[in-house]
């Protein structure tokens, strides 16, 4: 265990009694009261003060970690930084301020205010010029993700104060000197390389170089029982530190995983012409982390289930994984190197990701159609927002970082990259990476916000950057836009053209450029059209023969919500499968659920159409994508008896699909929706064999992952013996961290009502919701749709929790937290508690609202 005095009072040569400096302290605490900017969080003036005064900024910390969970984490800190004139110096740290030792500035003490989780030095103590503060602390363990035997940090979007005291803001760079004390037998990586460690009996000391300059969001270390995979790539050596016992995965997935990282640095430093600029390259894999990813520079962490595929992993996994990395490594530049001044353009550095991780993957992907990858990757997910009420713009204003992970979603990961690409065919594709690199250079290792980067993209287009930006980036919402058919007396095309709208009311014209697929029998013609107006004719198709069918979006580049002719709805109901490109088909597709959802077609017909399409579909990605609508019409728009009613159907034709497809991948998508829909008695027997292991599918094998689910749906069906499958499998999880998690949503599957309102309510209490994939997973499982009737208790709790679950979660929980209650359930009942929740709170947060009416949309739309 670290010795104390090793720490934190190594340096502190002053002992002054506790008592009597937080007496002193509490006699200053009303001055917070009347200064809005020691507002709890980190205020937008408060930022902005401290930007104006200080400069020069280093950071030396030290973390003593001691081996228990629930012994404090001792530290002490140096913070160095220059002033221009002598002023007052506000850290954040929301921690209780006993939690704070002492306080020197030039070696003196000084008794600092605590206001609302800011530590407040006055300017008396301070100088013009170089000064320097050194603090002793207890860490806070909100944002230091600690486990029995590791931990790691996670401080985005302004969570490092929650641990230490710090400048907690985007655009006060520092640089950072680490010195961690962790046990022996530990492993530790941070962003910066090691210099040296000392080892004992019980400790290991290691102190790492100093960083590049970095936002605090960026700061990161981890620490524990870890095992390290280090492979050289290109001249350069990467670490994998990892937590996985099955060997075989890992020796699966290893060389793959560093292939992916080394060609996607190849490529960023070929297209940024910058070097990768932060020296060493290490990633964890931590097991149920919160994100896909995190960038932190030379340090990326990692979910572990990402990247450490199944043998089962399908064909958009295997994407998924080279364009997580892909977009981890993007940030490497867009996000660490240049990084957004404030968090209103977190988007920045998210679009940028997405959208050259899209470029990035296609030369490891020859095979696959990468037109049609993006659509699917983006279009889908980015219209489950867009189409609602809870539409949010990509930029939005920011009053406290405290609300900044309110602004992460699907608008930023998925609208953004599709506007982004319309940006680049504006400019071309030379002219947009000439001015990326212009923008990189500018402003490297600095920071930068939208309106920079517009200024200086625009010299490079004639076009009207600042009013194209207003539609796209600054605006919620989608235009709707309709195709109106006219034809001459001898069936040729008199006249064809789109018409937009704005469905808020607003009058706002999206411009952008389409490519309209008009289709006949045995061929498809793709009509360019830029769409600047409210209507656009298309006059270069008059005179043609009628088609059978217009596809506005049909090339997969313009975004909206596209009303399908009469004409083109009765042809993709009876025909899609026979359009000849995938491209187009995919398109299709996105566009007739959007028109699902909007009652132009029932859920039956859908249901009966993609039954009928799919044996027939022969491009993986589009197979993928229909059978996940299949699964989602199955649960939210049949009622409980006519699921019944279509199960055995729809059972026997997904075994079929398992049985006809020809490679893994594409078995395992069509075994995963069999699993999510089964219903029937012969169906459950099936799929509980091959869960006992007697039953093997040729060509298709099963990882412990695939297992634990088997054994949760086989559970939430209560089939018989259902409890012994549960316990079977808990036993038969060899992974730690997995059977952890097992164990805790086990209670969420129990026949038993009350034992599944006792699994609720655990989660009232914060130190049960720590792990946030497993309390995601566990609503899932209380909120499924054969539990719909019971669970309407949990949507009332569910929102009132919703304030507290942003205030004290990470960036994507108050999303997936109403997602996870709201997703199975379609009844008007639960629409009303819905309704009657933000009619009885109307001073909820905007961009709270905005969440709850997001994650309801489905919900509102079936119940109606």
């Amino acid at each position: 265990m670290p010795r104390e005095s090793h720490y934190a009072e190594r340096r502190v040569n002053v002992k002054v009694s506790k008592v009597l400096l937080w007496a002193i302290m509490s006699a200053n605490a009303c001055l917070a009261a009347i200064d809005p900017s020691l507002a709890p969080g980190v205020p937008e003036a408060l930022a902005r003060e401290r930007a104006e005064t200080i400069s020069s900024l280093r950071y030396e910390l030290s973390f003593g970690i001691p081996e228990k969970r629930t012994e404090a984490i001792r530290g002490s800190e140096t913070v160095r930084f220059a002033l221009r004139a002598p002023h007052r110096v506000v850290l954040d740290f929301a921690q209780p301020r006993e939690r704070v030792s002492t306080i020197l500035v030039a070696d003196k003490l000084v008794v600092a205010e605590f206001a609302a989780g800011h530590l407040v030095i006055p300017s008396s103590a301070t100088k013009a010029g170089e000064n320097e503060v050194r603090i002793a602390f207890l860490a806070g363990d909100d944002s230091l993700n600690r486990n029995d035997d590791f931990l790691y940090t996670l401080f985005v979007p302004a969570r490092a104060h929650f641990a230490w005291p710090c400048f907690d803001q985007p655009d006060l760079k520092a640089r950072y000197s680490l010195t961690l004390g962790v046990p022996s037998g530990w492993q530790v990586v941070a962003n910066a390389a090691e210099l040296e460690r000392a080892a004992s009996t019980e400790t290991t000391t290691v102190r790492f170089a100093e960083t590049q300059p970095i936002s605090t969001y960026l700061f990161a270390f981890a620490a524990g029982k870890f095992r390290v995979e280090t492979a050289e790539r290109n001249g350069r050596t990467f670490r994998m530190f990892h937590r996985e016992t099955d060997e075989r995965k890992v020796a699966r997935n290893r060389d793959a995983i560093f292939d992916l990282h080394a060609r996607a640095l190849a490529w960023l430093e070929e297209y940024t012409g910058i070097p990768y600029p932060w020296g060493k390259f290490d990633f964890v894999l931590i097991p149920s982390f919160q994100f896909g990813g995190m960038e932190h520079p030379g340090s990326i962490f990692y979910n572990a289930s990402t990247l450490l595929l199944d043998e089962s992993a399908t064909q958009n996994q295997l994407l998924g994984r080279a364009n997580t990395i892909s977009h981890e490594t993007s940030h490497m530049w867009f996000g660490d190197l240049v990084t957004m001044r404030w968090f209103n353009d977190v988007w920045m550095k998210e679009v940028m990701a997405n959208f050259l991780a899209a470029k990035i993957v296609n030369p490891s992907f020859p095979e696959i159609n990468h037109e049609l990858r993006f659509l699917l990757s983006h279009y889908p997910s980015a219209y489950g927002i867009d189409r609602t009420a809870g539409a949010n713009p990509i930029r939005q204003n920011l009053a406290n970082l405290d609300d900044a992970g309110t602004l992460y979603g699907a608008i930023i990961y998925d609208k953004a990259p599709i506007v982004i690409r319309q940006l680049e065919t504006i400019l071309g594709q030379e002219e947009f990476r000439n001015g990326m690199r212009e923008y990189l250079k500018r402003y490297a290792f600095a920071n930068a916000t939208w309106l920079d980067l517009v200024q200086i993209l625009g010299p490079h287009t004639t076009e009207n950057l600042a009013a194209w930006s207003r539609a796209w980036v600054e605006l919620r919402g989608r235009p709707e836009l309709t195709t109106h058919l006219e034809l001459e007396s001898d069936g040729t095309i008199s006249n064809l053209t789109l018409t937009q709208r704005d469905p808020l009311g607003r009058g706002v014209l999206w411009p952008q450029h389409l490519q309209v697929a008009i289709g006949y029998a045995d061929h498809v013609e793709s009509i360019p059209v830029p769409l600047q107006g409210a209507v656009s004719k298309l006059s270069s198709v008059r005179g043609r023969k009628h088609p059978l069918f217009v596809l506005p979006n049909g090339g997969g580049l313009g975004y909206g919500m596209f009303f399908l002719d009469e004409r083109t709805l009765r042809y993709l109901t009876g025909s899609i499968e026979d359009i000849p490109d995938a491209l187009t088909r995919g398109s299709a597709w996105v566009d007739l659920w959007d028109n699902v959802l909007e009652a132009r077609l029932t859920g039956p017909e859908f249901l009966n159409l993609a039954a009928r399409a799919l044996p027939k579909e022969s491009d993986e990605q589009d197979t993928q994508l229909i059978l996940s609508y299949l699964s989602r019409a199955f649960w939210l728009l049949l009622p409980p008896r006519e699921r019944i009613a279509r199960a055995p159907a729809l059972e026997g034709m997904l075994r079929e699909g398992i049985a006809q497809a020809r490679t893994a991948s594409q078995k395992s998508a069509w075994f995963d929706t069999f699993r999510d829909i089964v219903l029937t008695a012969s169906g459950l027997d099936w799929l509980e064999r091959v869960w006992r292991r007697e039953q093997k599918l040729d060509g298709l094998s099963f990882a412990e992952t695939d297992e634990i689910t088997m054994a949760l749906e086989l559970a939430v069906r209560e089939v018989p013996g259902w409890q012994q499958i549960l316990a079977t499998q808990r036993d038969r999880t060899r992974n730690p961290d997995r059977k952890s998690e097992f164990e805790f949503v086990m209670p969420a599957l129990s026949a038993d009502p009350k034992v599944r309102e006792q699994a609720f309510e655990r989660f009232r209490e914060i130190e049960n919701r720590r792990r946030e994939p497993w309390v995601v997973l566990s609503l899932q499982y209380l909120n499924h749709p054969l539990r719909e009737q019971h669970a309407l208790r949990f949507i009332a709790p569910s929102l009132e929790l919703l304030p507290e679950i942003q205030r004290t979660g990470d960036i994507f929980f108050p999303q997936r937290w109403m997602v996870s209650t709201l997703a199975g359930h379609r009844s008007p009942e639960a629409a009303r508690i819905v309704r009657d929740f933000l009619a009885r709170h109307p001073d909820l947060p905007e961009r709270l609202r905005w969440t709850v009416l997001s994650s309801a949309d489905d919900l509102f739309r079936v119940a109606r």
